[in-house]
């Protein structure tokens, strides 16, 4: 039995409390709270103080709980579920052996895992190179450049990278100074079908998504399709219903395949919009640019999208607002998902990649609070990914979502 199988063991023996009972926010939430400039949504978030943690299918996991916990972890989706994450994601891609495992991009291993300090160094695609002159250290190391076996002997770390580093050890040694390496330590990787097994004892639900591959399809004769309908099976050999399986992809041909091939499953399968970054003048807020509109992917057969959170608000007046593609989706029927609360850190200075277009409004970390609270009551999303699933299972909790 592989170190995985026996430590996902040893934990699945303890989650019957974790998933009946053991539900906490910690401190974050309160904090939060705490940072609001004051308003009637701070009293309310205050009012909610002693309330008691329940599970809600509105806050996700998004990778589990990588603001302090490696992504993709056992530890790290333990550690939503006592969140009260109803809902967990594990990101699915594929080994040389064409194996399913849980990694936020085929070709991350480089930076979530030790492997350029292991004699697994030799199989990247790009070795380790050092930092020189005006280069960046770099590397690129696949889950498809190795097998299944050979993944399960990595460890995990915090997803960074010191690009300055002139040593592999160096590089390894990048992570951001507000998240942390306290939890790094002795934490466990797994496959997409351990994954499922151990969110079903969390008593969480499942958000799978098809990663795009970074080999050319066919890879030793694996379709994309052949891939899509893997994920989709491993579901079916587990006996989780379709309802409990949000599947996900940037990819609209994916979303589409399930749709036609496995009706149950697509029809809550999710589209992840990220066409900002692969149509040239595409503007969010800018029906006229969009590839596709809201009516169109309705008609596709598309239930459910999921835009980044900046593409759904906007400021009006110094206020945040549903944007126009947030309005159009909900004309057009269509629920929405999104991403990714608490992934940019302090916010003193405005929020970065997922505040633009609402950076101006954005002076503190209570902010995240007033940004949820427009998805949710104004853009109407039916549930939001966070990095600290204690911030969203919070806020459902006291408006009782």
């Amino acid at each position: 039995m592989t170190r995985l199988s026996l430590t996902l063991l040893a934990i699945l023996a303890g989650t019957t409390a974790i998933a009946d009972t053991a539900l906490t926010y910690g401190p974050r939430p309160a904090y939060l709270v705490s940072q609001m400039t004051d308003s009637p949504l701070k009293e309310q978030l205050l009012a909610c103080a002693d309330q008691i943690p329940a599970r809600s299918d509105f806050s996700i996991g998004h990778r589990g709980a990588p603001l302090m916990f490696p992504e993709h972890t056992v530890e790290s989706h333990v550690a939503a579920a006592q969140m009260g994450a109803g809902i967990l994601e594990c990101d699915v891609t594929f080994t040389a052996d064409l194996e399913l495992v849980c990694r936020h991009a085929q070709n991350d291993l480089h930076t979530t895992t030790n492997i350029l300090v292991t004699p697994l160094a030799d199989k990247c695609t790009t070795g380790f190179r050092p930092a020189n002159g005006d280069s960046v250290a770099s590397a690129e190391c696949r889950t498809s450049d190795i097998t299944l076996a050979e993944f399960q002997t990595l460890d995990p770390k915090m997803d960074a990278a010191n690009t300055a580093a002139t040593t592999p050890e160096e590089y390894l040694n990048g992570t951001a100074n507000w998240r942390t390496d306290l939890y790094a330590a002795n934490t466990t990787l797994m496959t997409h079908a351990e994954s499922i097994a151990l969110f079903r004892d969390l008593g969480a639900k499942f958000t799978p998504e098809l990663k795009s591959p970074a080999v050319e399809m066919p890879f030793n004769g694996f379709s994309q399709q052949d891939y899509a309908q893997k994920l989709v099976d491993e579901y079916k050999a587990a006996g989780i219903p379709a309802s409990d399986v949000w599947l996900q992809s940037f990819n609209l041909d994916d979303v589409l395949y399930w749709i036609e091939n496995e009706p149950a499953f697509g029809a809550q399968a999710v589209y992840l919009m990220d066409e900002y970054e692969t149509v040239d003048g595409y503007t969010p807020h800018d029906p006229a640019t969009w590839p596709n509109t809201m009516e169109d992917l309705k008609a596709m057969g598309v239930n459910i999208i999921a835009p980044p959170t900046w593409m759904l608000v906007t400021l009006q007046d110094g206020k945040i607002v549903p944007s126009a593609l947030a309005r159009a989706a909900k004309a057009a029927d269509l629920q929405i998902i999104t991403w990714t609360l608490e992934r940019s850190g302090p916010l003193a200075n405005g929020g970065g990649w997922y505040f633009q277009g609402i950076n101006d409004a954005i002076t503190n970390d209570g902010a995240y609070f007033d940004l949820l609270d427009v998805l949710a009551q104004d853009v109407g999303v039916i549930g939001v990914f966070s990095d600290w699933p204690a911030t969203t299972t919070y806020y459902a909790n006291c408006m009782g979502l």
